[in-house]
């Protein structure tokens, strides 16, 4: 399911980049920091709700998705870069989660579970001192 998002709901501003870079990296602002309010936003309940619940260090506890992009040295590319891993998130919750249907053992893989369960039980037994006859 493809969704779209309305540019004026998503907030980014160019921020200088860390690391190395030479001369450039003091005085070029090529790193992109994007932010997306999820409850704000125009997306589906279900969508937000999906969200709102991931466990991921890029949502805050706001609501807010943040996503800092600087892997390149061109603004524009890591501005599409930024866009893109929004949209791969929203995507990533899209689809619904395989239902779980639950089955039961087969009676002939309870038995060797309680068979290999008796059968170290064995072992352990036969690796006892045997204590010797005091009478004798």
């Amino acid at each position: 399911m493809d969704t779209t998002i309305p540019e004026n709901e998503i907030e980014i501003r160019a921020i200088r980049a860390q690391g190395a870079g030479g001369q450039n990296v003091n005085k070029v602002s090529s790193a992109i920091h994007l932010r997306f309010d999820i409850s704000a936003s125009s997306l589906p309940d279900h969508y937000k709700e999906r969200l709102l619940k991931l466990n991921d260090n890029r949502i805050t506890r706001e609501g807010v998705i943040v996503i800092k992009a600087q892997q390149y040295r061109s603004q524009e590319k890591n501005r599409e870069e930024a866009l893109k891993r929004l949209h791969e998130l929203i995507e990533s919750i899209a689809q619904l989660p395989a239902k779980r249907t639950p089955t039961k053992p087969t009676r002939s893989s309870q038995k060797k579970r309680l068979d290999s369960k008796i059968h170290r039980g064995q072992i352990k037994i036969m690796r006892k001192k045997l204590l010797s006859d005091p009478a004798s």
